[in-house]
C-alpha cells in the first residue's frame, strides 16, 4: 500500500512540474513546424488540466488537507461523521482546480444572483446551495429533529426549561466578546450561536447574517458538538462539589398523550408572536413532533425521521463545504472563529450548571446540577454525559431522563436565540 501512495505522488509531482512548466511558457511552439498543431492541443489540454491550474492558485492544497483531516475524523474517529463527512467531501469538490462546481460570486452580498444563475454556467454545488440560502435544508432538519424528540422529559418537569434557556448564554456573552475583537455586528452572531451546539440553527443563521463564514462557523460547530463529551466534563466537575455531583432525583411523571400534541401546537403559538423570526425553525420542529405524537401520519413521521432527514443531510453537507474555499478559510479570521466557539460553548455549559445550583437555593427537591450541562442542545450527546458523569459519582443514579429535559429545551431555546438575532441584525 506504502509502495502504490509513493508511486501515485511521484506521478502527480512529475504532472504538476509538466503543467507548471506549460503554463509558464509563453511562447511554448513554433507555428511553422509541422508538428505545431498536435504541440498546441496537448499543450492548451495541459493548461487546463488541476495540475496547471495549482500554479495560480497553490493555497487549494493546504484546504484539499484539510478536506482530507476532516474527512479522517469523521470515518476513523466518528466526530459527528453524518455531517462532517458530507462537508468535508464539499470541500474537497470545492477546492478542486478547474472543476467549478461552485462560484461565490453567484452569493455576493449576501443576494442570489439570479441573472448570472440564467448564464447557464452554474455548477451542482451552486444549485445546492441554493437549499442554505433560501433557508429551505435547516427548516426540514428541523422537521425531522422534531419527528425524532420526545418533549415528554420537559413537559414532565417544566423547570427544565428555565436550564435550556440558561445555556443560550454562551450564545450572547460570545456575541459580545466577538465585537470587541473586531468582528462585525452580523459576524458576531453567527459566532455566538456556536455557543448553542445546534449545527441547522448555525447554519441557518450564518447563511442569513453572514454567509461569507458559513464555511468555517459550520466545520466550528460540528466540530465541538462531536467533543462533547470532552469539554463538558472538565467544566461540570469545576463548578460543582462532589455532594451536588451525587444528588438523586425522583422518577418523571407520565405525560399524556393529550399533553404530547397540545405542547407543539401551543409553543408554535407562543414562539410565533414573541419571536417571530423564529418561526421558521420552531415550527418547523413542532410540526414534526406533532406528526409523531399525533399518531394519525405514522409514514410521514417516518419519512421526516428517516428518508427526508437523510437526504437533506447530504445536500446540506455538500452545500456547506462547498462554501470553504481557499480565499474564505484560510485567514486569521477563521483561527478566531474556532476560539470564539469554545468560548461559547463552554459558557453555554457552565451557564447551565450555574443556573442549576442557584435554584436548588429555592427548591425543596434538590435538582443534581450535572443536567445543566444538557441545556446546550446537542441531543442527545449532552445528555448522555450528565448522566455518564453522575454515574461515575453515584453508580445508583439515573439522570438522562431528567437531564433530556434540558436538552431538548436547549433545541427551542437555541432556535428562539437565533430568531432573536434575525429580528436584531437580519
Amino acid at each position: 500500500m506504502k509502495k502504490f501512495f509513493l508511486i501515485l505522488l511521484s506521478v502527480l509531482l512529475v504532472v504538476s512540474s509538466l503543467s507548471v512548466c506549460v503554463f509558464a511558457a509563453s511562447d511554448p511552439v513554433d507555428s511553422g513546424n509541422s508538428g505545431s498543431v498536435y504541440t498546441e492541443v496537448i499543450v492548451d489540454f495541459l493548461k487546463q488540466t488541476g495540475f496547471s491550474l495549482l500554479a495560480q492558485n497553490w493555497k487549494v492544497l493546504a484546504m484539499l488537507a484539510i478536506s482530507f483531516l476532516l474527512m479522517y475524523l469523521a470515518i476513523v474517529k466518528k466526530f459527528e461523521p453524518l455531517l462532517l463527512l458530507p462537508i468535508a467531501f464539499g470541500m474537497l469538490l470545492t477546492n478542486l482546480p478547474g472543476a467549478e462546481m461552485y462560484h461565490p460570486e453567484y452569493f455576493a452580498e449576501g443576494h442570489v444572483h439570479w441573472d448570472l444563475f440564467a448564464l447557464g454556467s452554474a455548477g451542482l454545488l451552486d444549485y445546492l446551495y441554493l437549499g442554505i440560502k433560501l433557508g429551505i435544508y435547516p427548516c426540514l432538519i428541523f422537521l425531522g429533529i422534531g419527528a425524532m424528540t420526545d418533549f415528554g422529559p420537559l413537559i414532565a418537569n417544566p423547570k427544565s426549561l428555565l436550564l435550556g434557556a440558561a445555556a443560550q448564554f454562551g450564545i450572547f456573552i460570545t456575541y459580545l466578546g466577538a465585537t470587541t475583537l473586531g468582528f462585525s455586528p452580523l459576524e458576531a452572531s453567527s459566532i455566538g450561536i456556536i455557543g448553542g451546539a445546534d449545527g441547522p440553527t448555525a447554519i441557518y443563521v450564518t447563511s442569513k447574517l453572514a454567509p461569507e463564514l458559513l464555511g468555517p462557523i459550520a466545520v466550528a460547530a460540528y466540530s465541538y458538538m462531536a467533543l462533547v463529551p470532552f469539554i463538558q466534563p472538565p467544566i461540570m466537575k469545576l463548578l460543582t462539589t462532589k455532594k451536588e455531583r451525587q444528588i438523586t432525583m425522583e422518577g418523571l411523571r407520565t405525560v399524556s398523550k393529550r399533553e404530547k400534541m397540545i405542547f407543539p401546537i401551543a409553543v408554535t403559538v407562543f414562539v410565533a408572536f414573541l419571536v417571530p423570526s423564529a418561526t421558521p425553525l420552531v415550527g418547523c420542529l413542532m410540526l414534526g413532533n406533532l406528526m409523531r405524537e399525533s399518531g394519525v401520519v405514522d409514514r410521514i413521521a417516518k419519512t421526516a425521521q428517516n428518508e427526508l432527514m437523510n437526504i437533506v443531510t447530504i445536500f446540506l453537507g455538500i452545500s456547506v463545504g462547498a462554501t470553504a474555499t481557499a480565499k474564505a478559510f484560510l485567514n486569521w479570521q477563521t483561527l478566531g472563529i474556532l476560539a470564539m466557539g469554545i468560548v461559547a460553548f463552554s459558557f453555554g455549559t457552565g451557564a447551565g450548571v450555574l443556573l442549576a445550583k442557584f435554584m436548588n437555593l429555592f427548591l425543596k427537591k434538590k435538582i443534581n446540577p450535572l443536567i445543566g450541562s444538557a441545556g446546550v442542545s446537542a441531543v442527545p450527546m449532552a445528555a448522555r454525559v450528565s448522566q455518564s458523569v453522575g454515574q461515575k459519582e453515584n453508580p445508583s443514579n439515573f439522570l438522562l431522563m431528567h437531564a433530556m429535559g434540558p436538552n431538548v429545551a436547549g433545541v427551542i431555546g437555541s432556535a428562539i436565540a437565533a430568531g432573536v438575532l434575525i429580528a436584531l441584525f437580519g
